[in-house]
């Protein structure tokens, strides 16, 4: 896994990004890039799309809250996984990282071999693919096809974006405006009522499964049950 795996790493302080840069080499990582800017890094990580960022928050150029936030809105990012490390361990900071989109929180000073641990953590649930089984149902997006015992369900193609975002990110809310953006094109004339119409098109062809797909009242939607 670490041999294939795309690593990102933020951070402006040269020191900490050359101990994050020989933690990763000693661990195997061998497809690492660094950036030293807020703005840089994200112009990076929209180019090579990577499997997991390691993300300091005081960034020159754009902070690192709105670097994750702006990685959630992007659709070719969806499965790519946030690691915050920061000095700031106040929980106000680590709650508005993780709203940010982060999927975890170290702080700084950090042990090596936690943050190692970390990291193969987060890969691991990132690399759990859509079409591993769940309570019956198949989605693999290579084929693009979603399959609830043993039947394909024919969904339309907006519809079959949805149940894998929701699938991919199952556990975790999201907002009618994210998966707006991260399912639907840009010249099409849509409001977020058009999540809520696929939502209830997908209920209707996942038949008693659907019971996993829980309303967020106000927020938005989300497959209930971890990775």
């Amino acid at each position: 896994m670490e041999e294939l795996a795309q690593v990102a790493v933020v951070e402006d302080d040269p020191t900490i990004r050359t101990i994050l840069e020989m933690a990763l080499a000693g661990a195997g990582f061998r497809h690492v890039r660094s950036f030293a800017r807020g703005d840089e890094g994200l112009s990076g990580i929209r180019r090579m799309r990577p499997d997991i960022i390691l993300l300091d928050v005081m960034l020159p150029g754009v902070d690192g809250f709105t670097v994750a936030e702006r990685v959630r809105a992007d659709p070719s990012l969806s499965a790519t996984r946030i690691l915050m490390i920061t000095a700031r361990a106040e929980p106000d900071d680590i709650v508005r990282g993780l709203d940010a989109g982060a999927d975890d929180y170290v702080t700084k000073p950090f042990d090596r071999k936690v943050l190692l641990a970390r990291i193969r953590a987060l890969l691991r649930r990132g690399s759990a693919a859509t079409k591993e089984p769940f309570d019956g149902l198949v989605v693999d997006e290579e084929a693009h096809a979603a399959v609830l015992d043993g039947e394909d369900l024919k969904l339309a193609p907006g519809e079959f974006k949805i149940l894998a975002l929701l699938v991919e990110n199952r556990g975790r809310v999201l907002a009618r405006q994210r998966i707006l953006d991260a399912v639907l094109s840009d010249d099409r004339a849509v409001t977020e009522r058009t999540v809520d119409v696929q939502i209830a098109n997908l209920r209707r062809k996942l038949g008693d499964w659907s019971g996993h797909i829980e309303t967020i009242r106000g927020v938005g939607y989300r497959v209930k049950g971890e990775r």
